[in-house]
């Protein structure tokens, strides 16, 4: 497995940036390629260990060992084989995955982590480069129709499979283009659509059906659809979003993030919006919410030439290494800088935010924030305390609200009389993804909340064998862990 030596001779090496002031005049990926000999290097540094716990780490159980080993002898096509065996879209995880692979990294214990990631991403691009991804349609139909409901990395993932089986599958997408969160979300930068199109040209020429700009529940219920189609998986997101209810949140100028950033995408991409322009231009920033969303803010934030750019977060200030409590292999909750955060923005921690100021036209002009603590109360969650004395005004004429989302929009499941969990998500069993309604299955976000597009391709591969038994008795398409290698 690799060279046996190679994790003590070569060190970790991951792909550089532009520098920023070059990168933020414009909205195309930054990153700067490791030559093919580095590359190698770093896929010799995988040991040979006796149990490769990035497999448990990675949500798709990736062959990881087995292509950083194709790659350190050079055989990137046989690479490309593996990766795509258990991943349909690794040019999608591969840019955008927080890697919990490489926290479970044996090598991490004590050294750097192998950089799973970066190998990854640059063996689907060889493979593009040199056309071994092509279109790949079966050879036989089963006369089953599938309708998948979304075409977000669950969705995509559930059709590719599902139309490997053999059944006719349509996608349906209440966006102009398919992608979810991918087209309309994800920043340009960070990844740019040819990369969704390509791919989407392969599924296409695969025989998948896309129907764009109709919105599942409004332009044609939900009853309909079951009716129409012999399966029906749900692959929409967990879209309602998290507001802050506090005094001035209905001033022009409190934007939801998700706003922001979808507007942004269409506006690179040449598309009509809905409503007025949302620009950072010569405005002062505050993001509020830590995660990757308010990430995504930054970035963009600064791309349209804001005079500052602040970013919230409620939570205290996590450390750079992996907590006490939070031991190998598990997701450590460590401090996570991205390359949006090295820009300029500014971050503060155990902040919360009181009040939003408005001028007299109803613009907002600032907000109140005031210093917070979490008090640990033995057998009960942390107690938030503001602290006191320590309010402050701050200038703000746009406040992107990054706080994450609170469940699913439930228009289709009410129409199909479909059980939620407490959490408004649609309940169905992760062991067969069946919802409480006979051939209605739901994969992705929909089914457990906002998660990593890593799980959202994982469930709707999952899914897809579960539909497709369903639907013949049986299936040969792979289980996490199980089957067949199926097709690039």
């Amino acid at each position: 497995m690799g060279k046996i030596t190679g994790f003590l001779e070569f060190d970790r090496k991951v792909e550089k940036y532009a520098p920023v002031d070059e990168r933020i005049q414009n909205y195309k990926e930054f990153t700067l390629p490791l030559k093919e000999k580095e590359l190698k290097n770093q896929g010799a540094r995988c040991m040979d260990c006796g149990i490769p716990f990035c497999h448990s780490g990675c949500p798709l159980g990736n062959l990881i060992p087995d292509f950083n080993d194709a790659v350190y002898k050079g055989k990137w096509e046989k690479a490309a084989e593996i990766l795509h065996a258990t991943n349909n879209f690794p040019e999608f995880t591969g840019r955008l995955c927080p890697a919990p692979c490489e926290e479970a990294c044996v090598l991490g214990i004590n050294e750097d982590p192998v950089s799973i990631e970066n190998i990854e991403k640059n063996i689907v691009e060889t493979a593009f480069q040199k056309g071994w991804v092509v279109a790949d349609p079966p050879e036989f139909r089963t006369g089953k129709k599938v309708a998948v409901v979304g075409s977000g990395p669950a969705g995509l993932a559930a059709a590719q499979q599902l139309n490997r089986a053999g059944h006719s599958v349509t996608v349906f997408e209440r966006d102009e283009k398919p992608g979810g969160l991918l087209r309309y979300g994800i920043p340009d930068f960070k990844m740019e659509k040819h990369v969704i199109d390509r791919r989407l040209e392969i599924l296409k020429e695969e025989g998948i059906e896309f129907q764009c700009g109709v919105h599942i529940g409004i332009d044609i219920k939900a009853e309909e659809l079951h009716k129409d189609y012999d399966a029906v998986v749900l692959c929409g997101g967990a879209t309602v979003r998290r507001n802050l209810p506090i005094k001035g949140a209905d001033l022009k100028g409190v934007v939801q993030a998700m706003d922001f950033l979808g507007q942004n995408n269409r506006r690179v991409d040449g598309l009509k919006y809905p409503g007025e322009d949302i620009k950072a231009t010569d405005k002062n920033v505050i993001v509020i919410g830590g995660g990757d969303t308010g990430s995504d803010c930054i970035g963009t934030s600064f791309r349209q030439g804001a005079t500052s750019v602040s970013n919230f977060e409620i939570l205290g200030k996590a450390t750079s290494e992996r907590p006490e409590d939070q031991p190998w292999p598990f997701w450590p909750m460590r401090l996570r800088t991205s390359s949006s955060h090295k820009e300029g923005a500014e971050r503060f921690f155990s902040i919360s935010t009181k009040e939003f100021i408005g001028d007299k036209n109803g613009n907002l002009k600032g907000l109140i924030t005031v210093n917070v603590a979490w008090e640990k109360v033995p057998g009960q969650r942390p107690v938030l305390k503001e602290i006191e004395g320590t309010e402050k005004e701050w200038p703000c004429e746009l406040a992107l609200l990054a706080m994450g989302f609170t469940g699913s929009e439930m228009t289709i499941a009410e129409q199909l009389g479909l059980e939620a969990d407490p959490r408004t998500n649609i309940k169905a069993s992760v062991k067969d993804y069946k919802t409480n309604v006979p051939g209605v299955f739901v994969a992705g976000d929909q089914r457990r909340g906002q998660s990593l597009i890593v799980w959202a391709i994982s469930e709707g591969r999952q899914a897809a064998y579960h539909v497709d038994t369903y639907l013949m008795g049986s299936s040969y398409l792979p289980l996490k862990g199980e089957g067949d290698l199926p097709r690039i």
